[in-house]
């Protein structure tokens, strides 16, 4: 698993889960989202950014959704289609680009994996992950107007 802050420094922040790691709530409030994330988000956005994640059990364990309501401008699970890969630019857009990039060649190790990651990740233009995050709004819209359904269509 690999958790992306996207960023507005270009080469940000990755955090890796080592195999074998049980992503509880627990684990992903105390080491992933206290220790790593929001600390690195706050350092790139400062207080100027809304924070949203899917609705993985881990991330919607009620003391995580205490805690990012209290730290973050939060967009909570009642505010958010339950799966919704077409509303995150991370899914929409990024994931896309990373696999297309970093499976062009077969990898040896779970190390050549990591390094490639980081490299792909730091390869990116700025106005690559702008341009995902401007399909936002729009995505919203087509998402109300198609009442949560199917919405591709309407972009």
């Amino acid at each position: 698993m690999v958790s992306l802050a996207i960023s507005k420094l270009g080469c940000s922040k990755l955090v890796f889960v080592d195999p074998g790691t049980k992503v509880d709530g627990s684990y992903y409030r105390e080491e992933l989202l206290s220790k790593e994330l929001l600390p690195a988000i706050r350092s790139i956005a400062g207080d100027v950014y809304a924070f949203q994640q899917d609705n993985a059990l881990a991330h919607r364990a009620r003391q995580t959704v205490e805690l990012l309501r209290r730290e973050t401008d939060f967009i909570g699970p009642d505010m958010w289609p339950p799966n919704s890969p077409d509303l995150n630019p991370v899914d929409y857009c990024v994931w896309g680009l990373m696999q297309e990039r970093v499976y062009r060649t077969p990898i040896r190790d779970l190390s050549e994996l990591r390094r490639r990651l980081v490299d792909t990740w730091c390869s990116f233009q700025q106005s690559t992950v702008d341009q995902a995050i401007d399909q936002w709004r729009k995505r919203l819209d087509a998402c109300v107007r198609a009442q949560g359904g199917d919405f591709e269509l309407l972009l």
